[in-house]
């Protein structure tokens, strides 16, 4: 290891090494919390009773869960809120500390681009993110998945679950770094960058959180008159009501929120046939995971480009610069005399 990518190590090796030493502490205790979670499962003989309306549910289930829930929210939280740590901690500095105190001049006068520079330090940023993250992505799956959608624990849709696992929690991590990265470099103050960063990343998850459901249209599930509605089983439920002959849609929320012969009543007198349900099936995780992947991932690119086009800025400086002061050093000719 040599060069730019041996100063990178130099610099980083600290958190790198923390970082790794909480990811084994929280593997040790992943293993240890999911084992006691087997033994109350083969101790109530639990039976994994998918969907909150149940039907197949008995104490040692809820005991079970009891047990179980509370710990699983909490890791998948953490992961939920890897890519604003990242970002804060370790992408804003990145560029912006050397940035700030004037230590990046002294790194790019020893031979290294500025984008070679870039691309060690935020390759090493980036490789330890993505392993960080995949790592607590598939620790909270594992520990999840004898009790996936159950009852009243957690579903895939949770923001515990679906932002903690899956290909998109290790993308939007990677994100999180790019933009605490981007940050630091424009601001050029690592605290202010923080703050820019935390924003940022906020923004992210306020809008795919306000919009992933338009990007998949969904499964709309219809019972005639009074018929029960279909069980919701692991389906993400998403809205009531009513139809007409001709199809038109009535949201529960401004119609008939009763049961019984009131329900009867008030369906004839509006002229409904039919009640609806639109729900995302679980199968919806991996579209949804998949979408949002590909979104993380293009902007994490569009602001490393980004990155790249600011950094041409103090190459070209360098260029300029050294023109006049390599023609000023270059030895002249000596003036020709009379005669000679």
């Amino acid at each position: 290891m040599t060069g730019a990518l041996w100063l990178a190590w130099r610099q980083q090796r600290s958190m790198i090494l923390v970082c790794a030493v909480l990811l084994a502490a929280c593997t040790a205790w992943v293993v240890h919390m999911r084992s006691e979670m087997m033994t109350l499962i083969d101790t109530y003989d639990f039976v994994p009773c998918k969907g909150w309306n149940g039907g197949c549910e008995s104490l040692g289930s809820f005991m079970v869960l009891d047990g179980s829930t509370g710990s699983i929210r909490a890791l998948g939280l953490v992961g939920f809120a890897l890519p604003a740590l990242v970002g804060v901690f370790w992408g804003a500095p990145l560029l912006g500390r050397e940035i700030e105190n004037g230590t990046d001049k002294l790194a790019l006068t020893q031979g290294i681009g500025a984008r070679s520079w870039f691309a060690a330090r935020f390759g090493l940023a980036a490789l330890s993110a993505v392993t960080v993250s995949t790592v607590i992505a598939a620790l909270v799956a594992w520990w999840w998945a004898p009790v996936s959608n159950t009852l009243d624990g957690l579903y895939w849709h949770d923001v515990a679950i679906y932002n903690a696992t899956g290909p998109a929690s290790v993308a939007c991590t990677l994100l999180g770094l790019t933009i605490g990265t981007a940050a630091g470099l424009l601001v050029r103050r690592v605290l202010p960058a923080m703050a820019v960063t935390v924003a940022a990343v906020g923004t992210v998850a306020v809008f795919t959180t306000y919009f992933r459901r338009s990007w998949v249209e969904p499964e709309r599930r219809v019972t005639p008159g009074m018929v029960p509605k279909t069980r919701v089983g692991s389906a993400w439920s998403w809205e009531f009501g009513y139809l007409t002959p001709d199809g038109r849609e009535y949201p529960i929320s401004q119609y008939c929120q009763t049961s019984g012969d009131p329900l009867r009543q008030c369906m004839a007198e509006n002229g409904f046939v039919a009640r609806y349900h639109k729900v995302y099936p679980s199968s919806d995780f991996w579209v949804f995971q998949w979408i949002e992947t590909v979104l993380y991932l293009g902007v994490a690119a569009a602001l490393i480009a980004l990155v790249l086009f600011v950094l041409r800025g103090p190459a070209k400086r360098r260029a300029t610069t050294a023109g006049p002061a390599a023609d000023a050093t270059a030895p002249t000719a000596a003036p020709r005399t009379a005669g000679v």
